[in-house]
């Protein structure tokens, strides 16, 4: 019997956030808003959201001993994240530092300090949890050898999913696990590239030759595009309309979502069906885990 609704492995971050009317030029400087710190990382996020769904969820990740460190522990809890396998590390918390423009698109820079430090043998040491997890979770802010190890410790039966956030060039070994590959166009591009084709759909059927047992092709507010390579068909998957305040950390709130709706045993069209409605209320608000609604918030299908 499974414990967990959802294992994430990955990163944790302090996001330091600065408002903007635009992003500045090459060599220009822009006035922004005060700075404000709220916690963040892909991991943490990810574990975030499915906990506030109501998913078991633990998080197996690094974070500095420094008050960026308790800040993200703190908000984990909180959040009802089984925190046990956040280590603390030697390296500082990482840090993303985020610009938020006026239209609420944003550009991020990470600088990624204990993240860079969860290791392979980190992983092997968490077996039990994995044994646990139907399934596991994991981006790209965290070593690409510990990404491998996470795929090759996966349960009998577990499925992996993917974010290959920030992109980076896969091992096979990988690839082949994801079920599914959660990818945006500039992560379908970087993946592909001069074979990426002009549509969601070319590049879904592309990146399914390469291995993947499945991929989701994330549109913002167009919604998502679901292939999955046990037949030949995509079905897109529209997304509710809504004002976008703030996209930062909606595609972790998407990626989470349909993760643990997979380890319930839903159908990856289904369930990113719900993943979509997710995502779509997180950018109604600002901010990345403060952002992510409730079970009772997510609009109905």
């Amino acid at each position: 019997m499974h414990d967990y609704g959802l294992l994430v492995v990955g990163s944790a971050n302090a996001d330091l956030v600065v408002g903007v009317e635009r992003r500045p030029a090459p060599g220009e400087t822009v006035m922004g808003s005060d700075l404000a710190v709220h916690p963040g990382g892909k991991g943490a996020n990810q574990a975030v959201a499915a906990a506030r769904l109501g998913a078991r969820t633990a998080l197996l990740a690094k974070v500095g001993d420094d008050d960026h460190g308790r800040l993200l522990r703190a908000s984990l809890r909180a959040a009802g994240v089984d925190t046990a396998a956040v280590l603390v590390g030697e390296a500082p918390t990482g840090v993303a530092l985020i610009t938020v423009d006026a239209s609420g698109d944003n550009s991020i820079v990470v600088s990624p300090g204990a993240n860079s430090h969860l290791t392979p043998d980190d992983i092997r040491a968490a077996r039990d949890l994995f044994a646990r997890a139907p399934v596991v979770s994991v981006q790209l802010e965290i070593p690409l050898e510990t990404v491998a190890e996470v795929a090759r410790g996966l349960a009998p039966g577990a499925r992996l999913v993917l974010n290959p956030s920030p992109p980076a060039p896969l091992p096979a070994g990988v690839l082949t696990v994801c079920d599914p590959l959660i990818v945006n166009e500039h992560e379908a591009r970087f993946l592909l590239g001069e074979a990426a084709g002009d549509t969601p759909e070319d590049w879904a059927r592309a990146l399914l030759a390469l291995g993947p047992r499945s991929v989701v092709v994330t549109l913002g507010a167009a919604g998502a595009l679901v292939a999955d390579g046990r037949d030949d068909g995509c079905v897109w998957v529209p997304s509710p309309r809504v004002e976008a305040v703030d996209t930062t950390g909606a595609g972790d709130a998407f990626t989470a979502a349909l993760a643990w709706r997979l380890g319930l045993g839903e159908q990856l069209a289904g369930a990113a069906a719900f993943a979509v409605r997710v995502g779509a209320a997180a950018v109604t608000r600002r901010g990345a885990q403060q952002s992510y609604p409730t079970a009772d918030e997510v609009p109905a299908g």
